[in-house]
């Protein structure tokens, strides 16, 4: 047995339970870019998007029954929960801007909302990958993982600032306060990925 498996217990049940947490996310990325894409069928859209959430609290609650039930992990309890937490807030908010746009019946796509959609996805996906290589301690598919996850926030948080700045010069208040929630919503997607990187990396320092 390597130093590398006599770190790490092998019970490879949780990174299978952290790996199926994080593929329900990234189905949720992708079906809310595919909505902000088309913007048809959006009340059937949130109410999948509702089932891929209520699926996601599941896995949480498995993740956090697990840890409660065992007496070595193979990373810190501490670690697997913070995992699991931001991970279901990337869910949520990703749920929350669903909801936006059907309770405030926005009618139809913009480019921010294509190009939020997109950071989004494309940040879920930089996490999924990165959560894939915790299996084995891939410090480096990690590392380049985690780095382009900073720099889509560091996007998403400009992109941002561009579009308030625009949203201001319209005159109707009540287009700018929803429209405003709704980018919000999905730039902090970015900001709990970029979360769950430094998560992911403080993880490779306990251990290396």
């Amino acid at each position: 047995m390597g130093l590398k498996e006599w770190i790490i217990p092998q019970d490879k049940a949780f990174f299978d339970i952290l790996e199926k947490e994080s593929a329900n996310v990234l189905l949720g990325a992708t079906r809310l870019e595919e909505a902000l894409k088309s913007f048809d069928g959006m009340e059937e859209r949130r109410k999948e998007f509702k089932e891929i959430e209520h699926i996601g609290d599941d896995i949480v609650h498995q993740i956090y029954d697990k840890v409660n039930r065992s007496f070595i992990t193979p990373i810190d309890q501490e670690d697997i929960t913070k995992l699991a937490s931001l991970y279901d807030d990337v869910l949520d908010y990703m749920y929350a801007v669903m909801k936006m746009i059907v309770l405030y019946e926005v009618t139809g796509p913009t480019e921010a909302l294509d190009k939020f959609a997109g950071i989004c996805r494309a940040s879920v996906e930089q996490i999924h990958h990165a959560f894939i290589s915790m299996r084995n301690l891939d410090k480096a598919e990690i590392d380049k993982r985690c780095i382009e996850v900073d720099r889509l926030e560091n996007e998403a948080d400009e992109l941002l600032n561009e579009v308030v700045v625009q949203l201001f010069k319209s005159d109707n208040v009540i287009l700018i306060l929803k429209v405003k929630e709704i980018y919000e919503a999905l730039e902090t997607v970015t900001d709990r990925c970029e979360d769950l990187s430094f998560v992911l990396r403080d993880i490779l320092i306990k251990v290396s």
